[in-house]
């Protein structure tokens, strides 16, 4: 009846863990959080050309850092997929970046897996504690890092989209930091107003 018993408590167990598991990898495989807000009365189909702001909000001392040549470069391909054009002056919309690494705490609360052994060990064969009896604490640091993109007006000089990435941050991806700052803008424009052509958006053959 022990042995029943024990064999019961660790399958619970393992049952927890493969659920925690199963959580953690779907928020992995979620990607980076985007939230947008727009100017509800502008025209976004009218806007045919672009530019980027001059200094740029990531721009360091006085000269263009490389992430602001990432972003720009992300950016450019995604306006362009959906028919806007880069001109150097006049242009219709102006693209500003804001982004920042902040230290966070995350603190997660997992099953303890009681087993009945210990101090424990005298309920073993007779009674068990409800579900979720026990529970652990574990609390990490991690970087988080947030990208603006702001999408302004440039004759009304007035905000028209705003896209707000942020995601989780890790030495891996700083280093590579192209692929990186590629993934968040792609993100951010898949909620832009101006889709991407069918033909952009569909599968490439073999």
């Amino acid at each position: 009846m022990a042995l029943n018993f024990l064999t019961s408590r660790r399958k619970t167990v393992l049952s927890f863990s493969v659920a925690a598991l199963v959580v953690l990898l779907s928020a992995c495989a979620s990607g980076p959080q985007v939230r947008v807000s727009m100017d509800k009365s502008a025209e976004f189909s009218q806007y045919q050309t672009f530019a980027f702001a001059d200094p740029l909000g990531t721009d360091r001392g006085g000269y263009q850092s490389i992430v602001s040549q990432h972003l720009k470069d992300a950016t450019k391909q995604e306006l362009e997929a959906r028919g806007l054009r880069y001109v150097a002056s006049s242009p219709q919309l102006l693209v500003n970046f804001s982004a920042s690494l902040n230290e966070k705490m995350r603190v997660m609360s997992t099953p303890a897996p009681m087993l009945g052994m210990g101090y424990y060990g005298y309920r073993a064969g007779m009674y068990t504690a409800w579900p979720l009896y026990a529970e652990q604490q574990t609390v990490t640091q991690y970087t988080e890092g947030t990208l603006n993109i702001d999408v302004v007006d440039a004759a009304r000089k007035q905000l028209v989209w705003e896209g707000v990435v942020t995601d989780s941050v890790t030495q891996k991806e700083l280093d590579q930091l192209k692929t990186s700052i590629d993934i968040a803008v792609k993100a951010a424009f898949a909620k832009y107003p101006v889709a991407l052509p069918a033909a952009a958006t569909a599968p490439k053959s073999p």
